[in-house]
């Protein structure tokens, strides 16, 4: 028998998957690829292959017969007479999953601690969502649940390789933007302890591994292999990928019907598709060549300004694990590379006309003019000069700063990651990068006018939503490439940590 512990489902059912996909078994392509196995697959597939050629055989017969379908988080409904804030304290406790049982035919990726979900379709960890949890974990005083998370994070690092975009097999061949470092920083503030940053130095190296593999192999400007990309003789300045080129197996019926819809190289759509989804924007016209079409995604072929000024955070908090436990080379080499990394966002990403921040593409040799919060990041990590500062928040101010907060883009063409659509973790950005800069009345400004819409929207549905309409405050929620979530972990965790701060103004 094959060993199967990190297949993916499309490799161990092969035609079954497809036949389960394709023929619409569920709505929704994510539930065959979470639904449990009851007997070895090798047994699934033999039973398969004997009674597919049967007279009348019924694929979802099959598939109730052999699986155990996945339960779908229902809202749960909070304790009355407490304000929304209490309650959301509260609501961890629905949204965290005991550490898993060893189960080797789930797609899931057991975690030896608790942690939390989203809720809704989503039901394991995932990464970036998770620091913006951990900022409401922190209000919540459940530092605990913070210990737990870097701790399976870890754990992924040293089973895995890296962390993957969330602790599902199908998830392993990308990531996510790479926040476990703030998350690092964040639970050694908590602790006030330098020590934690020595407990996890080698799970952050590992990390940045990930990120740089292939660095030594490029030796000429233009060249690019998987996440990094030299764009001249001083600058690695690196990319969104993914290590496959297949159909998403959680959205598999609705790739492979848009790779129907073209005559492009279906593997190189679907690497683009996927490494959209590893910059967790998916999808937005930030990665489209034509604004209003998803088939013309190009997300491999761009320098988003946002991953590189993650990436001089993880380098920053690697020097200094380094300095803490005595590795000196690697500090001082590190600072070097991150210094690169500085001066080639400025001299690539930087557009003086505009005064903002944009991605830029490498086949092209020129930024994309998609104006988006991403121009954010430098000033959320204080990278951005005063007068650089001043300029991109004299724009988001005129153009992204909407009724119910900050709009993702200034583009609407229904994508979930454009306009009109806010999103709890990029409020964040903004809220962060304006008190670092000396707004204090737009931080205010738009922490009032964020968790006043999620005040409303909770009143009207009795949930907190993944997304809302940030300019028409009159819709419950924005749309997006799948039914409206409730639960929501990184919504809660920005609210809490907003109205944490604005008690203390």
């Amino acid at each position: 028998m094959m060993n199967l512990k990190y297949l993916p489902p499309d490799e161990i059912y092969e035609e079954l998957f497809d036949a389960v996909q394709l023929n619409g078994v569920f709505p929704d392509s994510k539930t065959f690829v979470d639904c449990i196995p009851k007997f070895h697959p090798d047994e699934i597939m033999h039973f398969f292959y004997r009674e597919i050629d049967k007279e009348g055989f019924d694929i979802k017969a099959f598939v109730e017969k052999y699986f155990e379908t996945p339960e779908t988080d229902q809202t749960k409904t909070l304790p009355e007479g407490k304000t929304l804030e209490e309650k959301l304290h509260k609501h961890w406790d629905n949204l965290t999953r005991k550490p898993d049982e060893p189960n080797p035919h789930s797609s899931l990726l057991e975690l030896p601690h608790p942690y939390i979900v989203p809720g809704g379709r989503f039901r394991e960890i995932y990464y970036w969502d998770s620091y913006f949890t951990m900022l409401g974990l922190k209000a919540s005083g459940r530092k605990d649940l913070i210990q737990s998370i870097v701790d399976n994070f870890a754990y992924l690092i040293n089973t895995v390789g890296h962390i993957p975009n969330g602790n599902r097999t199908y998830f392993i061949s990308r990531s996510q933007p790479p926040f476990f470092p703030k998350m690092v920083e964040l639970l050694a503030e908590m602790e006030g302890d330098p020590k934690v940053y020595e407990q996890y130095h080698s799970e952050l190296f590992m990390e940045y591994i990930f990120w740089m593999e292939g660095e030594a192999r490029i030796n000429l400007p233009g060249k690019r292999y998987k996440r990094v990309v030299m764009l001249d003789e001083d600058s690695f300045l690196s990319r969104y990928w993914d290590d496959e080129d297949t159909p998403r197996q959680e959205s598999f019926v609705e790739d492979v019907e848009l790779s129907d819809q073209t005559r492009r190289f279906p593997d190189k759509l679907f690497r683009n598709l996927r490494a959209a989804c590893e910059s967790g924007w998916d999808f937005s016209s930030r990665w489209l060549y034509h604004p209003d079409d998803l088939k013309s995604v190009q997300t491999i072929a761009l320098i988003p300004v946002d991953l590189n000024v993650l990436l001089s955070e993880m380098e920053r908090i690697l020097i200094k694990s380094s300095e803490i436990v005595g590795e000196n080379k690697l500090a001082l080499k590190l600072t070097r590379t991150r210094q690169n990394r500085l001066d080639a966002i400025n001299r690539y990403c930087w557009n003086e006309d505009q005064g903002i921040f944009l991605d830029f593409h490498v086949k092209f040799k020129e930024q994309m003019d998609r104006p988006s919060l991403a121009m954010l990041f430098p000033l959320w990590a204080k990278l951005a000069s005063e007068e650089q500062a001043k300029k991109v928040i004299s724009f988001v101010e005129k153009n992204l700063f909407k009724a119910g907060g900050l709009v993702t883009t200034t583009i609407n063409s229904g994508q979930q990651w454009d306009s009109p659509n806010g999103w709890a973790p990029l409020q964040w950005i903004g809220f962060e990068a304006f008190l670092n800069y000396g707004r204090e009345d737009l931080a205010l400004e738009l922490a009032k006018r964020w968790t006043s819409l999620n005040e409303k929207v909770y009143a009207e549905t009795g949930k907190m939503m993944e997304k809302y309409n940030v300019v028409d405050l009159s819709l419950k929620a924005g749309g997006g490439e799948y039914p409206v979530q409730d639960g929501f972990d990184w919504t809660n965790g920005v609210y809490l940590a907003i109205k944490n701060w604005m008690k203390k103004q």
